[in-house]
């Protein structure tokens, strides 16, 4: 809406009802993905996985193959609910910029498909420890090896899609700092911890010990961090009216 007052123009930039249903969305879809990768990782397939054991590990996940296979519905889920995240991202920051909504909206896309070979990865490490007879001709021991292999794809996984979750975030984050939907300084803090996401994952994929440096879990804590506010600030605030602009 444009309003003109003798030499003077004032823009307003009104939120429609698709933005603000879209908020409703990305925030409860925020927080459902949060709480099942969380879920899925830390009570399910963490307490299964011995470091540094194949054998145990193998024992494990024999032994609770149910548990396994609920960790594998989680992590499909997870990824139909980042596919949901997005789309309601893009729906509420299009009217921003168009091309930096899409490029975001993608990127995160990237990452869900990414994060789709992690249950592919753990079906394959079930297949090998099923005992099927075309699988008598390996010893055991190797067998657990290769299953153990399977499970530490996961981990290669997650951080080659880092670099494109962290950089959705820091298109997002700007977005946000631009419309004024959402307070600036969380925007802002947004946009420092995404890019600083965004450097770490590239310095990890080509120095693998920068972890030893900096730990592994401030590479993507901050932006967790502001994706986990962000999405009760969409829940339960919603989104900001923009203040008018004069130009």
């Amino acid at each position: 809406m444009t309003l003109i007052h003798g030499e003077n123009e004032m823009t307003i930039s009104t939120i429609c009802n698709s933005q603000r249903t879209a908020a409703k969305v990305a925030g409860w879809s925020g927080l459902l993905t949060f709480a099942i990768v969380v879920f899925g990782n830390f009570v399910l397939l963490n307490p299964l996985t011995v470091p540094g054991n194949a054998a145990a590990t193998a024992q494990n996940i024999v032994a609770h193959e149910t548990q396994f296979r609920i960790t594998v519905v989680c992590f499909l889920t997870y990824s139909l609910g980042f596919v949901v995240l997005l789309s309601a991202l893009y729906v509420i920051l299009r009217p921003v910029n168009p091309g930096l909504a899409l490029v975001g909206a993608l990127s995160r896309l990237v990452f869900a498909l990414l994060w789709l070979l992690s249950p592919l990865n753990m079906l394959s490490a079930l297949r090998l420890l099923s005992n099927a007879n075309y699988l008598q001709v390996f010893e055991p021991d190797r067998l657990q090896a290769l299953a153990k292999l399977h499970l530490g794809a996961n981990f290669d996984d997650y951080y080659v899609g880092l670099p494109f979750f962290g950089l959705a975030a820091t298109i997002c984050a700007y977005l946000w700092f631009k419309s004024n939907y959402i307070p600036r300084g969380l925007a802002l803090f947004g946009i420092v911890s995404s890019a600083w996401c965004v450097i770490c994952a590239f310095v990890f994929l080509i120095f693998p010990h920068f972890n030893k440096i900096v730990n592994d879990w401030w590479f993507d804590f901050p932006m967790a961090l502001f994706e986990l506010v962000l999405s009760f600030w969409l829940l339960f605030k919603g989104l900001k009216q923009p203040e008018i602009a004069a130009t």
